[in-house]
């Protein structure tokens, strides 16, 4: 199945680096204050939250848009010109 480990693999000089990077990494770590972190959080769902309304606020926008789009579109009817009055003839246009 699996092959026994080697001793020598623990000897690569490739794992030793590795060792070495991360015992400076954890020696030099320190983790932030609570606040810090909730303040992060809080800043994060903030952005969240924005983004969610500016996407709700393009969906009902772009819903408007297309229904309006999509009505159908009928013409009024248009008004005559003048009134016809039948005690007055049509004037003449000049010469």
């Amino acid at each position: 199945m699996s092959e026994p480990r080697d001793r020598s693999a623990s000897e690569d000089p490739l794992r030793s680096l590795f060792r070495q990077a991360g015992e400076f990494g954890q020696g030099r770590s320190v983790a932030d204050p609570a606040a810090n972190i909730t303040e992060r959080g809080m800043r994060a769902q903030r952005r969240r939250m924005a983004a969610l309304a500016v996407g709700v606020c393009l969906v009902v926008g772009g819903g408007g848009a297309a229904a309006v789009g999509l009505l159908p579109v009928t013409p009024s009817p248009v008004p005559p010109a003048t009134s016809p009055s039948p005690s007055y003839p049509s004037p003449a246009p000049p010469p």
